[in-house]
């Protein structure tokens, strides 16, 4: 009990709820689109999930991710 568990993150840093948000979003209307039976929607999200991953991913080397110079994070 005297030494606490440190806390790695778990990706609370802008470049990951960006990416996180935008892959949410385009599996929300994603979904949408496969019940309504709307192909090219069904794709165009899809690829929107890849292009939120290479954001994420861009943001990170950008330095907007958890160990990144230009994050600070917050306290609990």
């Amino acid at each position: 009990m005297s030494n606490p568990i440190a806390d790695p993150g778990h990706g609370h840093s802008p470049a990951a709820w960006t990416a996180v948000i935008i892959m949410l979003v385009a599996f929300a209307i994603g979904t949408a689109a496969f019940f309504l039976d709307v192909p090219w929607l069904v794709w165009s999200c899809a690829a929107l999930l890849i292009i939120g991953l290479i954001i994420g991913f861009i943001l990170s080397r950008a330095g907007y991710g958890v160990n990144g110079p230009k994050y600070t994070p917050k306290e609990h």
